[in-house]
């Protein structure tokens, strides 16, 4: 018996097993993982930084707002037309009021205080103890110095230029301006400029432009010279307000105490209702103008001008000077009486005469014998020298 044969299987080889890992170089597998705690260790300590530098600059911030400015004496800050907030601060750092690297804590505070865009133009007067929210909001409050100018009761139109002139806060405009183009500016070109301006103290901010000041001083004698015309006495000899006006100017350089004004006032009126010329020293010494040395001569009230109230009749063409309100106010209300005359007694009050006779010895003893007593005076004085 043949022996049985096994049956040919095929065999697949067997597969090879797979390579092992090799191992990692040493520190691999921790590098990412490290690198990810450095960083946020570098974050960290940045956000501490930024903390610790916010809370120092917050800090200072609020040291900055409570903190009085670097004055020690009152002084004045100006707040020019064109500043921007960036102009203003660096303008207080200029001078000394502010450390100039606090600009960005100066616009914080402005954004805080709704201040950045409303800071107005002018003069402020700053106080010791001011601090930088008391100043943004002095700065956006508009409240500026108030400068004061004052016309004086009797002076001329011409003194009046001159005193303009030097009013330094002044926007000075009118300097090659004649008499008549300053009126003709202020709408008034056929008025005389004398008289026309109401004496008072009128305040004003610096920048404020000669002629604004002209035109609030015009406005106001007219608005008082048309209230005054309006309450005038029957007793009154003027036709017009525009004679009470030049009336007003005589009465007012005459008057050397206020309680003779009215008595004054009704002199004149008496005599311009009779016809009598006022005989009036001030009109005369008006008319000379520049001719006029400070001493008034019997030839200069011989001397005619349409001023001369010696030479001529009624009232001068102009005023002679600005009256006040209590000289308005006596022409439109001259006292009752019969006197028709008063000379100076020599300390700023008159002698009311009602005839040429009491007059006469009224000047002898107030005008001709102190001045014959000063002559002897002065001649022994130079002959005992």
């Amino acid at each position: 018996m043949k022996p049985s044969l096994l049956p040919i299987v095929s065999r697949s080889p067997l597969p090879l097993p797979s390579p092992l890992p090799l191992p990692a170089p040493f520190g691999h597998r921790q590098a990412p993982r490290a690198a990810a705690g450095w960083i946020g260790k570098l974050f960290l300590l940045l956000l501490v930084l930024i903390a610790v530098a916010g809370a120092v600059a917050w800090t200072d911030y609020q040291r900055f707002v409570v903190a009085p400015l670097a004055l020690d004496q009152p002084r004045v800050f100006n707040v020019q037309a064109g500043d921007s907030f960036r102009t203003v601060v660096e303008r207080l750092a200029d001078d000394g009021l502010t450390p100039s690297w606090r600009e960005s804590w100066w616009l914080t505070l402005a954004w805080q205080t709704d201040t950045l865009r409303r800071l107005q133009v002018g003069e402020y007067s700053l106080q010791p103890g001011l601090g930088p929210t008391d100043l943004l909001q002095l700065l956006a409050s508009g409240r500026v110095i108030q400068h004061r100018f004052t016309i004086v009761e009797g002076w001329t139109f011409s003194q009046l230029r001159q005193a303009l002139a030097t009013a330094e806060p002044l926007a000075q405009t009118l300097a090659d301006q004649s008499d008549a183009q300053i009126m003709a500016a202020l709408g008034a070109a056929d008025q005389h400029p004398e008289g026309w301006f109401l004496p008072e103290t009128y305040a004003y901010t610096r920048g404020t432009p000669d002629l604004a000041m002209l035109r609030r001083a015009h406005q106001a004698m007219q608005q008082e010279l048309a209230a005054t015309w309006q309450q005038r006495s029957p007793a009154t000899a003027v036709d017009s307000a525009e004679q009470l006006l030049i009336l007003a100017s005589i009465i007012e350089k005459e008057t050397g105490k206020p309680s003779e004004r009215r008595q004054i006032a009704g002199v004149f009126s008496r005599r311009l209702a009779i016809g009598m010329r006022l005989q009036t020293d001030p009109t005369v010494i008006y008319g000379l103008g520049s001719a006029f040395d400070g001493n008034l001569r019997r030839n200069d009230l011989r001397t005619d001008t349409p001023y001369n109230t010696y030479t001529r009749a009624g009232l001068p063409p102009t005023p002679i000077a600005l009256p006040g309100r209590a000289a308005l106010r006596a022409a439109a209300d001259p006292a009752d009486g019969n006197t028709l005359y008063f000379v100076s007694r020599g300390d700023g009050s008159h002698h009311f005469s009602p005839n040429y006779d009491e007059h006469r010895r009224a000047v002898q003893r107030y005008q001709i014998e102190p001045a014959r007593q000063r002559r002897a005076a002065q001649q022994s004085e130079n002959g005992n020298d």
